[in-house]
């Protein structure tokens, strides 16, 4: 070393008025780090971690110490109120990396740096570690409140279904299985999802209420209407957990077996029977395939019994039509249900309906309805041929014809029994170009017809009186009748040679004993002009002067 060397510290030395300079704020940037450092840069380290940037402060970098707590002020806002997600994922990652970072910086400063005033570093690190606990007691509380959170989203998310199920159940169910459904997912979700909350501990109740309010018609005992929501609610364990359901999985069998028995009995022998619609034989028939071993089930023979019985007594009551047609139902049901024991019952219907349409064409004749009167009986003459009252029921069929042309014809049936006594003869004779089937009631009912008279012709109006049946040397087509005495009316109908022109002719007479009584039929021409010229009422005088019946065209 040469003189004139000297030792000194670069940047230190006194001025040349004798001052000595402040020591630097830091410590230099090279060479060992200053006594205490390592203390210094746990306790800045750890007070960085806290998220409140106390680490920087201490050091005086107040820079760094605002950006941590802008990143903290930012956690916060977006943290804050406790949402049921809780923080984004992403938002948290940023955050627990700026706080990172901030413990390294700042245990690096620290560690580099000599640190002014009177704190004492065992005392900041003890400090670090208790206010770590502000952050880890903030987590623990913010996880508390989005528990809370989310507890009372779960609640919402109840309520709104509760919500549903009580719009719902002001409706008819099939406008309102879309809100059901809708409540239900809801229900589902929070006991399959969410078993542990407070919601899901509701959920019970709430499908309980849930079960009553969609099955309030069979509480109500609209039975028809309880078929569909009950049908519903036996589905629901196919797509519910049956823990959830609980003793609501099994409950519906019951009702919706009472339901569908009651529906269907209220509908027998209804006015759907014979399109297989609306008569109970869908109700029953579910009932008889889906519990064929209940109670309900049961009952439908009985049932079905009894109907049957109570509609042969109606037969003989006001409304033997609609007993007939009630029984023709009864009998369709019983044939298409899956029980041998009801499909049995069909011929007891059966042999009701046989007394039915008797007894329906007597009813509508004796209530003038002759039209309708005849088509039954005639009918019930074609189709039970074996059946003891063919023959009188053709005869109130022929009196209908007549009275419904000819009313006073309808005055009373004809009698079911051949009178005793004398009978007198009448003769009908035809002098018309076509045949001529004569109707005719009274003590007795029948018909006749008459051939065509070969060589006939039209009379005017004025000459059929006085040349009809009299042409000498003429066979005319005759029929002869043997009547016993009493009022008789006859129909008069033109069949074949006959125009669509040639009326029928009614008239009536009454036939005494000691008498033999002739009949003539023919058919007078219409003016030029088809206007219906009147016909003289018919002479009734027994031999000498004999009926004349006349038609016109």
């Amino acid at each position: 070393m040469e003189s004139g060397d000297r030792y000194g510290v670069a940047g230190y030395g006194s001025g040349g008025d004798g001052t000595v300079p402040p020591p630097p704020s830091h410590a230099p940037s090279v060479g060992p780090p200053p006594p205490g450092a390592s203390l210094r840069a746990a306790a800045a380290a750890l007070l960085n971690l806290t998220g409140l940037g106390l680490g920087y402060a201490l050091l005086g970098r107040w820079g760094r110490a605002a950006v941590c707590w802008a990143a903290t002020a930012v956690l916060l806002w977006v943290a804050l109120p406790a949402d049921p997600d809780g923080v984004p994922t992403g938002v948290l990652v940023g955050y627990l990396l700026v706080l990172v970072l901030a413990a390294v910086d700042g245990g690096r400063i620290a560690r580099r740096s000599a640190v002014g005033g009177a704190w004492r570093p065992g005392l900041a690190v003890g400090l670090g570690v208790v206010l770590l606990a502000v952050p880890a007691g903030g987590a623990v509380v913010y996880g508390s409140a989005r528990d809370e959170a989310r507890e009372q989203m779960l609640l919402e998310r109840l309520e709104a279904g509760d919500e549903r199920v009580a719009t719902a159940s002001g409706q008819p169910f099939e406008a309102a299985k879309s809100e059901y459904g809708k409540a239900l997912d809801v229900y589902r979700a929070l006991g399959e999802d969410h078993p542990g909350s407070r919601a899901a501990k509701l959920v019970p109740d709430r499908l309980k209420a849930y079960y009553d309010a969609v099955s309030a018609p069979y509480a109500k005992k609209r039975h028809c209407e309880a078929v569909a929501p009950l049908t519903y609610l036996r589905t629901l364990p196919d797509s519910v957990d049956k823990k959830v359901l609980g003793e609501l999985a099994a409950w519906p069998d019951t009702p919706l077996a009472e339901s569908l028995y009651a529906c269907g009995v209220s509908r027998l022998g209804g006015a759907g029977s014979s399109s297989g619609g609306g008569d109970g034989g869908a109700e029953l028939g579910q009932l008889l395939r889906t519990f064929p071993e209940s109670a309900s089930a049961r009952r439908v023979a009985p049932a079905i019994d009894e109907r049957i019985k109570d509609q042969v007594s109606a037969l003989k009551g006001a409304e033997p039509c609609t007993a007939t047609e009630a029984l023709r139902g009864l009998g369709a049901t019983a044939s298409r249900l899956p029980d041998d024991s009801v499909k049995k019952l069909r011929a007891d219907a059966d042999e009701g309906v046989v007394d039915g349409v008797y007894a329906c064409g007597v009813d509508q004749f004796e209530d003038g309805k002759f039209g309708a009167a005849r088509t039954t009986l005639t009918d019930f003459a074609r189709t039970y041929k074996s059946d003891g009252r063919v023959r009188q029921a053709r005869n109130i069929a022929t009196a209908a014809e007549i009275a419904d042309d000819r009313p006073a014809a309808g005055k009373r049936l004809p009698p079911s029994k051949r009178p005793g006594g004398a009978r007198m003869e009448l003769v009908i004779s035809n002098d018309a170009p076509n045949t001529v089937e004569v109707l005719y009631t009274g003590p007795v009912t029948g018909t006749v017809t008459l051939r065509a008279c070969a060589g006939c012709e039209r009379y005017s109006a004025s000459e059929g009186p006085r040349r009809a049946c009299k042409a000498g040397g003429r066979n005319y087509p005759k029929a002869r009748l043997q009547l016993p005495a009493g009022e008789y009316h006859f129909l008069y109908k033109h069949g074949t040679g006959a125009t669509a022109r040639v009326d029928s002719y009614s008239s009536g007479t009454r036939v005494q004993p000691g008498y033999t009584y002739t009949s003539c039929t023919y058919v007078i021409e219409r003016s030029p002009f088809d206007l219906d010229l009147p016909l003289l009422p018919d002479p009734i005088q027994p031999v000498v002067s004999p009926w004349g019946a006349g038609s016109s065209r």
